[in-house]
């Protein structure tokens, strides 16, 4: 079991509207709350011998509270995997398991895609006596509202062996607004139970808590087709199971919560349905399927959790397994998965906890190595909208775009207002290249790349005019402003021209292939030049006592280019382990916060598994310290282990890097043929 404490506990994970997460170290502590930090609330009671106390959340929803909460059972234990998060309750003789999971197989998008996740309660008496039991569980209409101010419609149905309890914004203008600090006001929410005689299903003000705490009888809801305010009513949708008498075989019950949000994206004019209404899946039709398949699904997902811990501690012990599964949910409830108006995949991020961009290439970019291992299909969905916009008349830079717009709407760029002196040049057409080389190797869809290769070869070309030396402009760093001839970004550009090489290559295109990698291979002879400084390398050319992590030289070790020397990447190592501190090595010199996945990067170009170790150990202690109880975040100050910036953010994706390079599947491409001419 994980002894880590998460800083937030994933409870509902699907996409950026629908995630909802614990940011407490009990699940009673607190009201669940979306990543955003605006509450959603789920109550969980349980009534044993009579007397109620709660497993999930608080009764009152307002601050005041007039009345005692019911006691709060005694939580045992919390363990977060990649898939599920499990808690652990005992008292007056009965154990409580609850567990949450999200389905998010990435060798199986319908699944994935799929916005259905589940409550899964399991209850046995511990101390060898019958206990008469009953669990109360609900859910609120802040769940579908961006603020509590709007109003609220909600029905009930039974029909087709399920209670479905539904809730909706009054107005239903879909896709109607963008932006960061944002919930869903459109579509619909669902609270769905098997039906039997044991399982009754309400749609009530929050009080019916109080009714359920006191014993009260439960009134019968009707559809409330009057709109209602969320604040001033606190409309719930609440099941109560009447287990009954509870021995020591377990009783097991699920609920599943689910949210049709009818059009998910807005994507250069188009209207976009999600992934999983492709074939013209009905909501009641994929609700049903998230019951019937739920045994085959938790086997599916157990045995993939077990993967994926494998994995991990095989690459870096059981700290960094426990990274693994904190990022796993995080990086891909970042996205949305739909197909465009051509039946293509198109896997839509949102840079959370920043300006809201859509389709983030520097947000991407250090995603992907857990998609490249698991479904790089998923790294062509990133790629293909930048693609796309690149090559219409829209974008008229001559580099490779930042973004496609502000999620949910994608109709094109909004970083920086398209300002020349805003955009970063160099760091983007680095990532597409890096990012196109690395999914043909992974085993992506070569020819699709293979049908854009002009425009990559147009950003190729312009990194080996300007990528050596860059010019003051930002990088995905772009917290720390503008800098001139940064030496990091200019690795980036020669790993840029040395993965269009590999294109080419893949291609059949050897002449060409050979010509940019014997131009990588000088551009990168003349960086180990200007970066030089002692036993370290500057964070900038021309700064000398300056440094910073080179984490983009991961990729020369991935793809076996070798154009960097090894004596070099072992003395970066050995600084960064100087530098370090309490909770990691700081991203360079100008300050003490670090970047986690850039930190993950930089530790696995080492061939010792003690560096690794070494360097990413703080990482394990920042998340089970810090004060700041958010999403996994990617930026935080390695002397307190407070956030910086940036949570629930995809780029913890990047976590996986280690697995990636342990895994050896980008060597594919060495054991085809050498591309490196030079060497």
């Amino acid at each position: 079991m994980s002894a880590i404490r998460p800083p937030a506990v994933p409870l509902v994970t699907v996409d950026p509207y629908f995630s909802v997460w614990s940011q407490a170290d009990r699940l009673t502590d607190d009201f669940t709350r979306h990543w955003t930090g605006q509450r959603h609330a789920m109550t969980g009671l349980i009534r044993i011998d009579g007397t109620a106390q709660r497993f999930a959340g608080l009764v009152e929803p307002n601050a005041e509270r007039y009345y005692t909460e019911p006691q709060a059972m005694e939580q045992k234990s919390v363990n977060v995997s990649p898939l599920s998060t499990v808690y652990t309750f005992q008292s007056a003789g009965v154990e409580l398991t609850v567990r949450f999971t999200s389905p998010l197989l990435l060798n199986d998008l319908d699944v994935l895609s799929r916005p259905a996740s589940y409550v899964a309660f399991e209850v046995r008496s511990i101390d060898g006596e019958e206990h008469d039991v009953q669990i109360y569980f609900d859910v609120t209409g802040e769940w579908c509202v961006d603020t509590s101010k709007q109003a609220v419609i909600s029905a009930k149905q039974e029909e087709g062996g399920l209670i479905s309890l539904q809730i909706g914004h009054e107005k239903q203008d879909v896709v109607n607004r963008s932006g960061d600090d944002h919930r869903i006001d459109w579509g619909y929410f669902y609270l769905n139970a098997e039906k039997s005689d044991q399982v009754s299903g309400y749609i009530a003000p929050a009080h019916i808590r109080k009714n359920f705490v006191r014993n009260e009888k439960l009134a019968e809801s009707v559809a409330k087709t009057e709109a209602q305010i969320v604040a001033d009513v606190q409309p719930v949708m609440a099941l109560v199971y009447n287990i009954g008498s509870v021995g020591a075989a377990a009783e097991k019950r699920l609920a599943v919560l689910a949210y049709d949000d009818i059009v998910a994206i807005e994507y250069f004019g188009d209207k976009l349905e999600a992934y999983w209404k492709r074939n013209g899946q009905s909501t009641p039709d994929m609700i049903a399927a998230a019951f019937s398949e739920y045994e085959s699904l938790l086997q599916r997902c157990e045995a993939f959790d077990k993967q994926i811990i494998a994995e991990g501690e095989k690459s870096g012990g059981s700290r960094y397994a426990d990274l693994l599964a904190l990022s796993y949910r995080q990086a891909i409830a970042a996205h949305k998965l739909v197909l465009d108006t051509e039946g293509e995949i198109l896997f839509l991020s949102k840079e959370c906890y920043s300006n809201g961009c859509m389709a983030t290439v520097d947000v991407s970019y250090p995603s992907v190595p857990m998609f490249l291992l698991y479904a790089p299909e998923l790294v062509e969905g990133m790629i293909r909208p930048i693609l796309k916009y690149a090559e219409t008349d829209a974008w008229t830079f001559e580099f490779a775009p930042h973004d496609i717009g502000q999620y949910p709407i994608g109709n094109g760029q909004v970083y920086s207002e398209n300002q020349r002196e805003g955009q970063m040049p160099v760091e983007e057409c680095g990532n597409m290249l890096v990012m196109a080389a690395s999914v043909a190797l992974a085993g992506g869809n070569r020819n699709y790349l293979f049908s854009h290769i002009d425009t990559l070869g147009e950003w190729a070309d312009y990194l080996t005019e300007f990528g050596l030396d860059p010019e003051n402009q930002l990088c995905t760093d772009d917290f720390a402003g503008h800098l001139a001839r940064n030496a990091n970004l200019s690795v980036k550009a020669v790993m840029g021209v040395a993965s269009y090489s590999i294109l080419k290559k893949l291609q059949g295109d050897k002449e060409t292939a050979a010509r940019y990698m014997a131009k990588a291979k000088e551009m990168a002879l003349q960086w180990e030049v200007l970066a030089a400084d002692g036993d370290h390398t500057k964070l900038a050319f021309g700064q000398e006592g300056s440094w910073s992590l080179k984490y983009n030289l991961i990729w020369d070790v991935l793809f076996g280019t070798e154009l960097f020397s090894k004596e070099m990447i072992k003395n970066e190592i050995s600084w960064y382990k100087k530098m370090k501190n309490d909770y990691g090595t700081p991203l360079d010199n100008r300050a003490a916060y670090t970047k986690n996945d850039w930190l993950v990067w930089s530790a696995a170009l080492s061939e010792d598994q003690n560096d690794f170790n070494e360097l990413v150990s703080p990482i394990w202690d920042m998340l089970n310290e810090s004060a700041d109880r958010v999403q996994f975040s990617d930026w935080t100050d390695t002397v307190t282990a407070r956030q910086i910036g940036f949570q629930h953010r995809t780029v913890v994706g990047g976590i996986f890097m280690k697995v990636l390079k342990d895994k050896g599947i980008m060597k594919v491409f060495q054991a085809v043929s050498s591309v490196n001419e030079g060497k």
